[in-house]
């Protein structure tokens, strides 16, 4: 890859230097896998050769340690369209000479790039204190889809020379030639832009001819040639007429992944549409789950997620609480996906039609809601697939096919497709390529999918892309609690968002080990979390025993600690009844209908509600970036700040991590954040009750209770337009 362009005395174009472009298009083919491990070892990079002819040419200036970038670019960085993003690098040069740089970006449609249109260009800066060599600029993405930025840097001779005037003058040392340095420099930059075929009437060309006309007057004295040439006129007009010298480009095009906001900030709900009914006895229907819109948007949820909807198998069917002998009635797991009413592709009956479906949909979007459908690669053993495609199947060696085992459970209900078997590639792949698109045409933009970890990631990697490159609304939400490296990769290869540890995080060393983790790299750039606080699988060992206040803590945590965050329904009644001696619900409604009064007694509806709409009016809330721990005297407390980059929105929250006792602290507040002293005033504002204060002084001191086991704080400074006085 062509790494430098030496500026010279020519003018460097507003694209950036062209590269030799190594990028590999993903395309709607899969491939075989042909190539052996001497075909690799043929493949691999050769040592660099150092012949004074190569030396001569290679770049003098290094252009390092690049982000926001995945695998040095490997896999696309995360952004958000219309949200700036801050690009830096280390760049390096010998000597003391002034370097220039900026960042190139472009929208990249279907895995192509228009190259002789659609860049956009940002200055960059050394990023102050200096001495560390790290440069910064911000880029604003403006299109959804695939994006990519690289970056230049170069020698600024008239800034290198101006810092050298600057300086001598200042020490009163002679500047004679200096000044001749810098009349040349003027005359050469007005010959550029001249050439360039800047017209008389431009601004920079207008300034450098009345500068060189000043310069060759002998009238002019010393002092003033040194005013006309230090100005910031032209400081500025020289930038124009830059000789761009050794200029030098990144190595790489480094590819950014831009998404909507839901990928970044939404608050989920999950609901079985079958239990919204008012007797267990009458299957529900997508009609019924109408009614319950009203509810889940009035408590602040944007995006309502349904377990597999399609028609469930008979064979091995479960029973209520995972039996294998279920009752005639049962409904079975919704995960056992197929019958002879169809597959994947297919709504199961008693739910209602596509029809029904489609009103769903434009029901949900009339209140605010989107629908996000499970996207389960399991199959019943009664899936059309099976009889219609045996190839696409894992069979043991009696005949028999194999079914699903995670020992010591065991899922004879479910059996799985076989993605590298001799007839699935590359029908099966694009078969199920073909699923997620006719659900896309039915209106879904999100796909939670299950157990993503468990199917090769060369699938996700093509399937993702496959689709996005037609629609890049759509997002892909990794349902995955495996290993860390393994739960990245998949953020890597393309999906969206993720479930996470955060469900089973429950000290203040443990929460903030991992918040902190989230916030740094490698995982802040391709790993978002959804915080979900349980789900249908999963009832975390600490609802089990710390009820009401436990969940309200929970809530609290997932909320404010990320932009993503979910709940199971039953969460908001503080439903906890486990199965003896595990993580699991008793009378789990995966294998029956549970109808619920959403409004019993005890529930925390209102709680969530208001949570929910803090964020919505906090930006500093909706994002899981800009934790800052600050101290407090309590561990049994978990005290952070969330602040936006410009400090307009500052949110203080305090958590209490015990469920049974009253927790108490003295606490900081960040009073420098604002420049303030350490006695100064700052205004408080509890958002969760709307009252108002005046806070004197750093330290304060707050009073926790099961009751209300946490605080949410705005805070400003004197002068921000609203006041501490209630």
């Amino acid at each position: 890859m062509k790494k430098s362009v030496q500026g010279g005395a020519s003018r460097a174009k507003k694209a950036p230097v062209e590269q030799v472009d190594d990028r590999s298009a993903i395309t709607g083919q899969v491939g075989t896998e042909s190539s052996t491990a001497a075909d690799a070892a043929s493949q691999a990079v050769k040592p660099a050769r150092h012949s004074l002819a190569e030396m001569m040419q290679a770049p003098r200036l290094a252009i390092e340690s690049v982000m926001p970038s995945v695998d040095d670019g490997r896999f696309a960085a995360k952004a958000i369209i219309g949200e700036p993003l801050r690009v830096t690098a280390v760049i390096l040069c010998d000597g003391h000479d002034t370097l220039a740089a900026r960042v190139h970006w472009r929208s990249v449609q279907a895995g192509q790039a228009d190259t002789a249109a659609g860049w956009h260009s940002a200055p960059m800066s050394l990023v102050q204190p200096p001495g560390n060599d790290l440069w910064e600029g911000v880029i604003t993405p403006q299109s959804l889809g695939r994006c990519e930025f690289v970056i230049e840097a170069w020698r600024d001779a008239f800034a290198t020379w101006r810092n050298e005037l600057v300086k001598k003058h200042a020490a009163g040392v002679p500047i004679t030639l200096e000044l001749e340095e810098g009349r040349r420099l003027v005359a050469d930059g007005l010959e550029r832009l001249v050439a360039d075929d800047q017209t008389t009437n431009d601004p920079a060309v207008k300034h450098l001819r009345q500068v060189m006309d000043g310069l060759d007057q002998a009238s002019t004295e010393t002092a003033e040639r040194v005013d006309l040439l230090l100005s910031p006129d032209t400081q500025l007009a020289m930038q124009q007429a830059d000789a761009f010298e050794h200029l030098t480009c990144s190595d790489r095009y480094y590819p950014l992944e831009v998404d909507r906001e839901r990928a970044v900030f939404a608050s989920w709900y999950e609901l079985f549409p079958r239990s919204q009914t008012d007797d267990p006895g009458r299957h529900g229907t997508f009609a019924d789950v109408h009614q319950r819109l009203p509810m889940i948007r009035d408590m602040g949820f944007d995006v309502l997620y349904f377990p597999p909807i399609h028609p469930i198998g008979h064979t091995h069917r479960k029973g209520r609480n995972n039996t294998l002998t279920p009752a005639p009635d049962d409904p079975g797991s919704p995960y056992a996906i197929g019958n002879e009413a169809g597959g994947h592709d297919a709504i199961h009956p008693e739910l209602g039609s596509f029809e029904d479906f489609r009103a769903l949909v434009r029901a949900a979007h009339e209140h605010d809601l989107e629908i996000a459908l499970d996207f389960a690669i399991q199959c019943s053993p009664d899936h059309p697939w099976l009889a219609a495609h045996p190839g696409w199947f894992d069979w043991r060696p009696d005949g028999t096919i194999r079914y699903a085992e995670n020992p010591p459970k065991k899922y004879e209900d479910i059996v799985n497709v076989d993605f590298y078997a001799g007839d699935a590639r590359p029908a099966l792949w694009e078969a199920l390529r073909d699923v997620v698109q006719l659900w896309v045409d039915e209106g879904v933009k999100i796909f939670r999918v299950d157990n993503p970890h468990t199917k090769p990631f060369p699938f996700w990697e093509w399937l993702i892309a496959d689709i996005r490159s037609r629609d890049p609304e759509v997002l892909f939400f990794a349902e995955a609690f495996t290993r860390p490296a393994i739960m990245a990769r998949l953020g890597k290869i393309g999906f969206n968002m993720s479930y996470t540890y955060f469900t089973w995080r429950n000290t203040k060393a443990e929460l903030s080990e991992y918040l902190t983790q989230l916030n740094e790299s490698p995982l802040r750039e391709c790993y978002r979390p959804n915080f979900f606080v349980n789900t249908p699988d999963i009832n975390p060992i600490f609802l089990q025993s710390s009820g009401r206040p436990g969940f309200l803590i929970r809530a609290a945590l997932a909320t404010m600690g990320s932009g993503l965050w979910g709940m199971y329904s039953g969460f908001e009644l503080c439903e906890s009844a486990p199965i003896h001696g595990k993580e699991e619900y008793l009378d789990a409604e995966k294998y029956e209908i549970r109808p619920r009064n959403y409004f019993a007694p005890g529930n925390i509806n209102w709680e969530i509600a208001q949570l929910n709409w803090i964020r919505r009016d906090n930006p500093a809330l909706q994002r899981h970036t800009g934790v800052t721990f600050l101290h407090i005297d309590n561990d049994r407390i978990l005290y952070f700040a969330k602040a936006t980059p410009d400090l307009e929105n500052v949110v203080l929250i305090a958590i209490s991590l015990d469920p049974h006792s009253a927790q108490e602290g003295h606490f900081e507040l960040p009073l420098w954040w604002f420049g303030l002293d350490d006695d100064a005033e700052l205004y408080g504002e509890d958002l969760m009750n709307g009252h108002r204060w005046s806070w004197f002084g750093k330290w304060q001191w707050t009073h926790l209770t099961p009751e209300m086991p946490f605080g949410i704080w705005r805070v400003s400074p004197p002068g921000r337009g609203w006041h501490g006085a209630a």
